[in-house]
């Protein structure tokens, strides 16, 4: 069992009859009354978002999970096929236990959070940011540069990323994974 202390991004716990990720928290100590804690949590079996609060103190019956790196294979539709990097097994996921699998290409390492009671997947974590290349893009007007101006950039995973008016097809960038937001050109 833990309690509302040891709540921190990552956590899984079981609420509700289903097993929810802990996205955000935030502690609260008001001036008047107990200290609770909000909490934005997400369902690893249908993606669904609850925001939650638990006042402090609070008993959670947290989910025991091991990590393990993966590597994307490939998509066929609704699955997400990965390979074990230590034992060459494979798994497939559904698009509801990605956070964001549009940002996903072929390749790519990820950690994977399973379940020590029953070894099922529960949920996907990207690296921090990913390197995608820039597949279609308008070029960017000379003039058009007065305030942050950003112009919409397909990258090589079909994912659309807002980008600054300098980024032209063929460049590198960085993109933050977990919004979804452009982070920096990548040089090479």
């Amino acid at each position: 069992m833990a309690t509302t202390s040891d709540i921190r991004n990552g956590l899984c716990i079981r609420y509700n009859n289903d097993i929810y990720k802990i996205t955000e928290f935030l502690h609260v100590k008001p001036g008047k009354g107990p200290a609770f804690v909000r909490t934005k949590m997400k369902s690893v079996t249908n993606g669904k978002v609850l925001e939650n609060t638990f006042s402090a103190g609070h008993k959670l019956d947290d989910v025991r999970v091991e990590t393990h790196k993966f590597q994307f294979l490939y998509h066929d539709g609704e699955y997400f096929h990965f390979m074990n990097t230590e034992d060459y097994s494979q798994i497939t996921l559904l698009e509801a236990a990605l956070d964001s699998p549009e940002l996903m290409k072929e390749g790519e390492v990820v950690t994977v959070l399973i379940n020590s009671e029953d070894n099922m997947p529960l949920s996907v974590d990207m690296p921090a940011s990913v390197i995608l290349e820039v597949t279609a893009t308008e070029p960017g007007i000379k003039g058009n540069t007065a305030t942050n101006a950003t112009k919409p950039a397909t990258v090589e995973t079909g994912a659309i990323v807002n980008v600054p008016l300098f980024i032209n097809e063929g460049d590198k960038i960085k993109v933050e994974t977990e919004k979804g937001t452009y982070k920096e050109r990548v040089k090479e």
